[in-house]
């Protein structure tokens, strides 16, 4: 399906838009001589662009610079990376993205629809490593998605009002028009996910012209665990691209998969203080999850684990110059589980999941367009459940809440969209043992939920709660 064209501006519209864009250019160029006080100034000169909403979310961001580390976390990205990188940042996805394009996504939200505010997308899963516990394998270049197709989806992306997508795989890098992708849409910024063993110079200096891409670099830990999980002498090759990028001041960050075995090594003092000491910007952590082939329970982190990576973010986040992120622990900022609603996962053979995570799918993007697969039936019923629960500490329908993936399987007649990805949802010693972890994260979490929170979501008042 072709995406519609775009209308054009009117004059009054156009001079508005490079007024608004020569204001976010001057500010870019102070980027480099910021102190945290100047950072402060910036804001208001944001919350003097930002409108409805995001006005409330600029005076956050303000009083969160002034009260905590993000300040000095943010000058200091700001120092690593190269100016044209700076410029895209500031203006291509803070900027012209989440605020400038806030009336797009108001104007389909007025509609009924929905707008995510960022789509993934595996447009290869062709990968170089057999990774213990991946579920990308044994697929060929005939699996990967159109090049028309993925343009395609990024540009209806950018006409819904998104300025984010993130690429996964498999190894993104072995998509031959992977750059050719992010030089035809310089509107947009992305991400992609990467072992980083093809991270050469070459790409890293293609990275730096281009300006608008980061680079998050998987790694498991140290030597030991990482080479345990990908293979002998991945460690090496992944600090070496983090050396590459760092020289060319291309943004990059590492992502983590939280397993049984390595939990207590990069939820340590040690693994972060590394990854701020090679450049490191961001860190992302995913726990492992049982889909795909041949899952292994025993991988899971245990309920423990899991509470004692919240209470290292927390450590990390006062004590640290690094952003974490963890996709379970930091529900509770998100509202629970965003599947379907903040972003979905477009598969390289164009079914549309809503989470990077659940192979499950109704429509595929090669049949229809970008906004009327965020309308589907699977979403709609997503959106309806989301939260699952009161207590946002529990936010997956697979790990936490077990019944809600069984139940719309069953009632939607969903399409599994990998081989083995519904293991979950019929091996009975599968079902049993989500069961019991289910039962005791409850456990845990429910006075975590007490104890950080006192119940009520975060930026909610206690007489909000129940509105």
């Amino acid at each position: 399906m072709e995406s519609k064209q775009k209308k054009g501006l009117g004059f009054f519209d156009k001079f508005k838009r490079s007024s608004q864009i020569f204001a976010m250019k001057q500010i870019v160029k102070i980027l480099p001589m910021l102190s945290k006080k100047n950072l402060v100034t910036l804001m208001d000169l944001y919350g003097k662009i930002a409108k409805g909403d995001n006005k409330k979310v600029i005076v956050g961001l303000k009083n969160m610079l002034e009260t905590t580390p993000a300040g000095d976390m943010i000058i200091r990205g700001l120092k690593l990376v190269n100016p044209k990188c700076r410029d895209k940042i500031a203006t291509t996805l803070i900027g012209d993205g989440i605020l400038m394009r806030d009336e797009k996504r108001k104007k389909i939200e007025a509609e009924g629809g929905t707008v995510p505010f960022t789509v993934l997308i595996s447009p290869t899963m062709r990968c170089n490593l057999k990774c213990t516990g991946c579920y990308a394998y044994n697929y060929s270049k005939e699996d990967d998605l159109p090049y028309e197709v993925l343009d395609r989806i990024v540009t209806e992306a950018e006409e819904m009002g998104v300025a984010f997508i993130t690429m996964l795989g498999g190894e993104p890098l072995m998509l031959e028009d992977l750059f050719k992708l992010f030089e035809s849409h310089q509107n947009m910024y992305f991400q992609f996910y990467s072992n980083g063993t093809l991270l050469t110079e070459e790409v890293a200096k293609k990275l730096a012209k281009l300006g608008n891409v980061a680079v998050m670099l998987s790694i498991e830990g140290f030597k030991k665990e990482t080479d345990a999980r990908r293979g002998e002498g991945i460690y090496e090759r992944v600090l070496k691209a983090m050396d590459i990028l760092r020289k060319e001041g291309v943004p990059f960050g590492y992502s983590a998969a939280v397993t049984s075995l390595n939990e207590p090594v990069i939820a340590s003092d040690e693994f972060i203080d590394l990854m701020v000491e090679k450049g490191a910007i961001i860190g992302w952590y995913f726990l492992y999850m049982p889909v795909g082939k041949d899952p292994d329970l025993s991988l899971m982190p245990t309920p423990e684990q899991r509470v004692h990576l919240l209470e290292f973010d927390k450590h990390a986040r006062a004590t640290k110059q690094m952003f974490i992120v963890d996709f379970w622990n930091d529900a509770p900022f998100v509202g629970g589980c965003i599947a379907g609603k903040f972003y979905i996962h477009i598969t390289s053979k164009g079914d549309v999941e809503p989470c990077i995570f659940t192979h499950l799918a109704q429509d595929n993007i090669k049949e229809k367009s970008l906004r009327e697969v965020m309308e589907s039936e699977y979403f709609k019923k997503l959106r309806s459940l989301q939260p699952y629960d009161d207590n946002l500490y529990l936010p997956c329908q697979w790990i936490d809440h077990p019944e809600v993936s069984r139940k719309l399987s069953k009632e939607l007649n969903l399409k599994v969209t990998h081989p083995g990805a519904d293991d979950i949802l019929v091996r009975e010693d599968l079902k049993e043992g989500i069961d019991k972890y289910s039962a005791k994260v409850h456990e845990l979490y429910g006075q975590k939920w007490q104890d950080d929170f006192h119940g009520v979501p975060p930026g909610t008042k206690p007489s909000e709660e129940k509105k």
